[in-house]
């Protein structure tokens, strides 16, 4: 009690933790429990210093520990919140609901400056809501090495290598997404979760991202596009070097080669791409855009979302293209998906296949006034370019041929697209509380005799992708001047949800 009261811990009151009422001196030890050297901050602003202090400090421990310089484990910050009022006494309207009951909540955290102004917004929303301080400490969650050895200058894999069987490892059983999914139950005295991830699974993904998109976490953008066709790439690539300016500073692409408006900066594009490349139209707050070709599949879309959820995006949309299973549809348009079925199997132990995943208003309104800004066509024209309706997205490329199979399922669905990738981006949206959405072009009609030809495929390319690519450049536009509170709202969130987003 003597040593938490050095550290600042005043005026925790009383909370209720695991159902019993916490006095001071519970709350006291409660913090105890999960970490040292605590101390309460009264602003957002004092609290992210704090952390950013304590984790740079931990992480110049651990890299003058493995430098032979020192010795002693790096720890995660922790950042915890003691909510004591029931939902009944809040009278602010909390922009993502009222928390379920009273109180400790926490979580670790990492690269705090990598999450500069989101830590800021949630912090501040937080304390002004409730009316409350937060306080901030060590936990006892040590940073395992791997993830030091990016973030500590100096530190290289021979080092990991050489060094690695004395340090701190990824400890896969603290690593998971319980929280995300709904299924995590804390023990009677252990904190309620402050956020959906951990600073270990957080460090987990921003390690995977580096490795799987070749470029940094630091350079991408808040509205993220993917597709799974290299030439929406190039035709990117071709708008960024355009648009370079006073909005957008700096292009970045693999191998973390940085462009400006008069050229090369900084880096080299490596000879070979890695295997779902990221290339980003950046601005200074960080609300540009990430283009990242996820390739073919569902499990891809599974791989790289479950990495680009930590980063918290505000929207991310899906640019490719479908097979179209009406006639009235044509090589060309375009399909607005509003409803999934869930045929590519690879969320199912996470999220069932019988929840569903609801359209975005927001998202589905912007891609459709995009769609007539960019093409040009009026209200009743655009519906014979673009339909709104079910996708079904499958894990057999050649679908086609267990036609006989699937044919009821397609017709009870009332789906008018088959692909591979947009349920499954959408399922992840919806699990990780990322704002969503679909725009497909339809680039055969296999069950009415049109094929992927590469003749037909060459005209549909030249005339289509530069126009599609465009219409999700600028519904993301849309999105941020509409603001991105109306993207993060309740919609997302269950009824017992962690306080950050």
């Amino acid at each position: 009690m003597a040593s938490a009261r050095r550290c600042g811990v005043m005026g925790v009151g009383k909370v209720r933790a695991g159902g019993a009422l916490m006095d001071e001196t519970q709350g006291l030890e409660a913090l105890s429990r999960v970490g040292t050297a605590f101390e309460r901050a009264a602003t957002a602003e004092s609290a992210y210093e704090r952390l950013v202090t304590l984790y740079e400090g931990e992480v110049a421990r651990v890299a003058a520990s493995i430098k032979g310089e020192g010795k002693g484990s790096g720890y995660y910050p922790y950042l915890a919140f003691f909510q004591r009022h029931n939902a009944a006494d809040i009278t602010a309207r909390a922009r993502y609901d009222i928390l379920l009951e009273p109180g400790f909540y926490g979580t670790t955290i990492t690269r705090p400056k990598l999450y500069d102004a989101y830590l800021r917004d949630q912090l501040s929303d937080l304390m002004a809501t409730y009316r409350a301080p937060v306080y901030v400490g060590l936990s006892r969650r040590p940073i395992p090495l791997p993830y030091v050895v990016k973030s500590g200058e100096g530190l290289s894999v021979e080092m990991l290598q050489r060094h690695g069987a004395g340090f701190d490892l990824p400890d896969l059983h603290a690593t998971d997404d319980d929280i995300a999914n709904c299924v995590y139950k804390p023990e009677s005295e252990a904190p309620r979760p402050l956020s959906l991830f951990s600073a270990e699974r957080t460090d987990y993904s921003l390690a995977r991202l580096h490795h799987y998109t070749g470029t940094s976490p630091e350079h991408f953008q808040k509205f993220i596009l993917l597709t799974n066709y290299q030439r929406y790439v190039d035709g990117f690539r071709d708008f960024a070097a355009a648009q370079l300016g006073e909005e957008y500073t700096h292009f970045v692409a693999p191998g973390d080669t940085v462009y400006g408006k008069e050229g090369l900066i900084s880096g080299e594009e490596p000879a070979s791409l890695p295997q779902m490349p990221a290339y980003h139209l950046c601005r200074p707050d960080g609300h540009g855009i990430t283009l990242v070709n996820i390739g073919v599949g569902p499990s891809n879309a599974k791989t790289i979302t479950d990495h680009l959820a930590v980063l918290r995006p505000h929207c991310w949309l899906m640019v490719g293209h479908c097979a179209g299973l009406r006639r009235s549809q044509k090589l060309g348009d375009y399909v607005l998906a509003h409803g999934y079925v869930r045929d590519d199997n690879v969320l199912n132990d996470m999220l069932p296949a019988w929840v569903p995943v609801p359209p975005i208003a927001e998202v589905q309104v912007a891609l459709q006034q995009a769609t007539q800004e960019v093409t040009q066509l009026g209200p009743s024209e655009i519906k014979t370019r673009m339909r709104t309706g079910t996708v079904l997205t499958t894990d057999d490329r050649n679908w086609e041929l267990r036609l006989r199979a699937l044919f009821s399922q397609i017709n009870m669905s009332r789906a008018i697209a088959v692909d591979m990738e947009s349920a499954t981006i959408a399922a992840n949206g919806f699990r990780f509380r990322v704002p969503y959405g679909t725009l497909l072009c339809v680039s055969d009609r296999p069950l009415h005799g049109e094929l992927k030809l590469p003749g037909m495929a060459n005209t549909f390319y030249r005339t289509r992708i530069s126009q599609h690519l465009m219409i999700g450049i600028e519904t993301m536009r849309a999105l941020r001047r509409n603001g991105v509170d109306h993207l993060h709202s309740r919609k997302l969130r269950g009824f017992d949800e962690p306080p950050f987003r």
